[in-house]
């Protein structure tokens, strides 16, 4: 029994030697992982020089100021235009128109005053087709009425081409009247007679 009692503690003692071995490789592994850790707090926690240059660039440049300049330049519109427009009035009045002479009045008149009595004389030829030569007749007579005459005859044409255009305009209604249309083709041919004798035709 001696000899089993000498063989049990060189077992126990082996067993010992193990444990203390796995104890010291924890603690090892322990502090090697918590280096680690200390390790990585310090690297996320200290300040670094690079992350403070950017940081005064953005507020400075987003503000600029060229927005009072711009209500400045459009304030120097006065009312500078307005003191040229009287200067400019006198130069957009056209010229009177100038006097003609009588000969060349005449030479201007006498085309529609011809065509006025051969018109007449259709009338009296043709009573039946008469309306349609008064229309055409009309027409004349408002252009005529609108030739500005000479001075020397201005009133007296005015008086007779309006004079003259009424009887056109009596003799067109005996047309839609249905009348007899020769006391008034009479008194037309009369009046166009007076216009004429104005410029000696």
């Amino acid at each position: 029994m001696s000899d089993d009692q000498q063989a049990g503690p060189e077992w126990i003692f082996a067993q010992q030697k193990q444990r203390d071995k796995a104890q010291i490789w924890w603690i090892i592994g322990f502090v090697i992982f918590a280096l680690l850790i200390i390790g990585t707090l310090l690297f996320f926690l200290i300040p670094r020089g690079d992350d403070t240059s950017p940081a005064p660039i953005h507020p400075p440049t987003a503000t600029p100021t060229p927005s009072p300049t711009s209500t400045q330049t459009s304030t120097p519109a006065p009312t500078s235009p307005s003191t040229t427009s009287p200067i400019d009035e006198p130069l957009l009045t056209q010229p009177p128109v100038p006097d003609p002479d009588l000969e060349t009045f005449a030479a201007q008149v006498q085309p529609r005053l011809d065509d006025a009595v051969h018109g007449l004389d259709l009338v009296t030829q043709n009573l039946d087709l008469g309306a349609q030569i008064v229309d055409s007749l009309q027409q004349d007579a408002t252009i005529l009425s609108d030739t500005a005459a000479p001075s020397s005859i201005a009133e007296d044409w005015n008086k007779a081409v309006t004079q003259y255009a009424t009887k056109l305009a009596d003799l067109r209604g005996t047309y839609s009247n249905g009348a007899n249309p020769q006391p008034a083709l009479d008194a037309a041919t009369a009046a166009l007679q007076k216009v004429r004798a104005l410029v000696h035709l």
